[in-house]
């Protein structure tokens, strides 16, 4: 009889070395500015995650006191601490980490922290999975979600999310084989428990048809708009519809007068105006926006945007 591998990712590392630790989680958080001094402790750390694609647990012993400045860009954690603490900063004002209290950390921007001392548990969502499910759940197209780091969770939710993660490491952490299937359900339960738990709002778009666009290209449209989010390509949008990326390129030029990248790519600046628009200078920065959309060289999305638009980002965001 074959056993069924375990689906489960897992990484775990320790030591007592302080340099090398600094630049493994400057490494695992693509952070900058790392930096470490000793405590009265006794210097030691350990940093262990187990999950999959869709969410993981990690966890972390750090003697030490840290500072540095990370950007998570591709994931949405809630974080608490089990000894030791510090602060994160939250752009509008500093929230402390402190023994039993989960913490979003913020998504799209850099942010700093100064942490001392700490027994810290995470739990990480890959961000478009936990945007597919906030879609679902609230009933609108898939769309960024946006943490309220200002506002706390309620104590009640923080029982349940509490009870939820604590059945979900049961999966996720136990010596017991597990399933894909396991792991995926898992994963949705806890994502729906994040949501609940912690106040958010969802960056919801209006869908605009090209005028002429049917069949084929009207799903296509559709397509772009509900993944735009994502890093999806013209030759996925011609695949999802049946189509080769040229038969995809004609049938554009023939109903809507535009090639699909160029639409594409216009999806994509609309709404990196619109997190501009409803963010708050301090909150985030026109560089962290653009490349969660998938602008990498940020001189020509300007250019780009500033003729769709009028205006430089800079300005839309400080406006």
């Amino acid at each position: 009889m074959t056993t069924a591998p375990d689906p489960r990712m897992r990484f775990e590392t320790s030591g007592v070395d302080l340099d090398a630790a600094v630049h493994l989680y400057e490494d695992a958080y693509e952070g900058a500015g790392f930096g470490a001094a000793r405590t009265d402790r006794s210097f030691g750390y350990r940093f262990r995650g187990v999950g999959d694609e869709r969410m993981s647990f990690r966890s972390t012993r750090f003697d030490a006191r840290m500072r540095g400045t990370i950007e998570v860009r591709d994931e949405h954690v809630v974080t608490w601490t089990a000894d030791g603490g510090g602060t994160i900063d939250a752009g509008r004002q500093e929230v402390a980490l402190a023994p039993g209290t989960p913490v979003v950390f913020p998504n799209g921007r850099p942010f700093a922290f100064d942490l001392r001392d700490i027994r810290q548990s995470l739990v990480q969502f890959d961000r478009t999975y936990l945007e597919t499910v906030a879609a679902e759940v609230h009933g609108v197209q898939p769309g960024p979600v946006v943490f309220d780091h200002a506002e706390p969770p309620r104590p009640a939710d923080v029982r349940a999310w509490n009870h939820r993660v604590q059945r979900s490491a049961a999966t996720v952490l136990g010596s017991d084989a597990t399933s894909p299937l396991a792991l995926a359900e898992a994963a949705r339960e806890t994502a729906e428990a994040m949501l609940f738990t912690f106040p958010h709002r969802l960056v919801v778009h209006e869908i605009e048809l090209p005028q002429g666009a049917t069949g084929r290209v009207r799903e296509a449209v559709e397509y772009m708009h509900a993944f735009a989010h994502t890093p999806i390509s013209t030759t996925d949008v011609a695949e999802r519809v049946g189509l080769s990326v040229r038969g995809l390129q004609q049938a554009f030029q023939r109903q809507v007068g535009t090639a699909p990248n160029a639409l594409l790519r216009g999806i994509r600046l609309d709404r990196v105006r619109d997190e501009l628009r409803s963010a708050r200078p301090g909150e985030t920065t026109v560089g962290s926006v653009a490349v969660r959309w998938g602008f990498a060289h940020l001189g020509r999305f300007s250019s780009a945007y500033a003729l769709r638009f009028g205006q430089y980002p800079r300005d839309t965001l400080q406006g």
